[in-house]
């Protein structure tokens, strides 16, 4: 049960990850060339080791991980929103 939180919140994250790759904003054109030969695989899967290891830290009891990924997911949603709405 406690599994449901981090794979919503993982969902999210990857979401969040896409609209931000997708969003054309400037500072996408100062990442790496790798990120840009990938479209962007590169930042999903980091996405989702971080998801990973969150899973596996909650599912071997460790409740805290599932906090910590929430707040992880908070800081995520608004870096997301300053890069789609360009406020940076």
């Amino acid at each position: 049960m406690a599994l449901i939180l981090p794979f919503l919140l993982g969902m999210i994250n990857f979401a969040m990850q896409r609209a931000a790759l997708e969003s054309g904003h400037p500072a996408l054109g100062r990442m790496p060339w790798f990120v840009h030969k990938l479209g962007g695989r590169i930042a999903l899967g980091s996405e989702f080791a971080v998801l990973l290891a969150a899973m596996l830290m909650v599912g071997t009891g460790a409740t805290w991980a599932g906090w910590v990924y929430a707040g992880y997911t908070a800081v995520n949603a608004v870096a997301v929103w300053l890069i789609v709405t360009r406020r940076v």
